[in-house]
C-alpha cells in the first residue's frame, strides 16, 4: 500500500485555495488519499479546483468526515503536525526523521494530520496521534502556510517511500487506532468505577494513559489481552459485590 495507503488529514481547513494547492502537491509526490474533517470551505469550489490544476480527481475523491476519529478509522499509525511547542512531555521531531515511520508497514493504512490554518490542532485532537512533527522555520518569521507544510512533508515521504518498501519486513500487526480507542473507553469506565479517577479529573488523567500507551505502539493481540484483563477485573468486582449481598 505504501504512499497509497497514507491519508493526508486536514482538520477544519478554511481556505479553498489551500485545499486545492494541497491536492496538487499530493499528486506531485504520489499521494492520493485526502480526508477533510469538518471543512470550513467547499473543496469543490471554483477556487479550489482551479488551484488543483491537474489534481482535481483528488478533490473529487476526498473523504469528508465530521470528526478526527472518523478520519483515522482503520489507521494503525498517526503523526500530527504541530506549529508550536507542546506543553506535554513529548518530543517534537523533524519530518525527515519521523515520517518514514508511517511507511514501515506498507500494507497498513496510516495518517498524517494537519491542523487549522490559524490555530493548528487542539490538545484533544493531538491525543489521537502517536508522534508529532515540527517544521523548523526562521525565527524572524515562524508562521508556515498550511499548503507549504503539506508540501514539505509530502516531499519527505516521497523520498523515503522506495527505501521503506524495499526494507519492509513481516512485523506484528499493530492495533488500529479505533481498536485502541475502544480500550481507552473501557479503561476509563473501570477506573471511574473503582474510584481511581473521578469525573472532574478523568480527561486529564486519561490523557496521561493515552500518551503512555501511544508510545508503546500496541499490537492487536496486546490490546485484546489488556481488554481481557479489564473484563476479568470487572467480573471479579461483580462477583465480590454479589457475595457481599448474600
Amino acid at each position: 500500500m505504501g504512499l497509497a495507503g497514507l491519508r493526508i488529514v486536514l482538520v477544519e481547513p478554511a481556505g479553498p485555495i489551500n485545499v486545492g494547492a494541497i491536492a496538487r502537491v499530493m499528486k506531485n509526490f504520489g499521494l492520493h488519499h485526502l480526508v477533510l474533517v469538518n471543512p470550513q470551505c467547499d473543496p469543490l469550489s471554483e477556487e479550489a479546483l482551479r488551484m488543483a490544476v491537474h489534481a482535481k480527481e483528488i478533490l473529487e475523491s476526498a473523504v469528508l468526515v465530521a470528526t478526527l476519529p472518523e478520519a483515522l478509522q482503520g489507521c494503525v499509525k498517526a503523526i500530527a503536525t504541530a506549529g508550536r511547542v507542546l506543553s506535554w512531555e513529548v518530543p517534537l521531531e523533524n519530518p525527515r526523521t519521523a515520517l518514514p515511520w508511517l511507511l514501515e508497514e506498507p500494507e497498513k493504512p496510516t495518517a498524517l494530520i494537519f491542523g487549522r490554518e490559524d490555530r493548528g490542532l487542539s490538545n484533544e485532537e493531538l491525543n489521537y496521534a502517536q508522534r508529532f512533527v515540527f517544521i523548523p522555520t526562521n525565527e524572524n518569521y515562524l508562521s508556515l502556510n498550511l499548503a507549504t507544510a503539506v508540501a514539505i512533508c509530502c516531499y519527505e515521504l516521497a523520498q523515503c517511500a522506495e527505501l521503506s518498501v524495499s526494507q519492509s519486513l513481516t512485523l506484528p500487526e499493530l492495533a488500529s487506532l479505533d481498536v485502541v480507542e475502544g480500550y481507552y473507553q473501557q479503561l476509563e469506565s473501570l477506573l471511574l468505577k473503582i474510584g481511581y479517577i473521578y469525573p472532574h479529573t478523568a480527561a486529564s488523567r486519561m490523557e496521561k494513559f493515552r500518551q503512555m500507551y501511544n508510545r508503546a505502539h500496541l499490537q492487536t493481540r496486546e490490546v485484546a489481552m489488556l481488554r481481557g484483563i479489564l473484563r476479568q477485573v470487572e467480573w471479579a468486582l461483580k462477583s465480590q459485590r454479589d457475595g457481599e449481598n448474600l
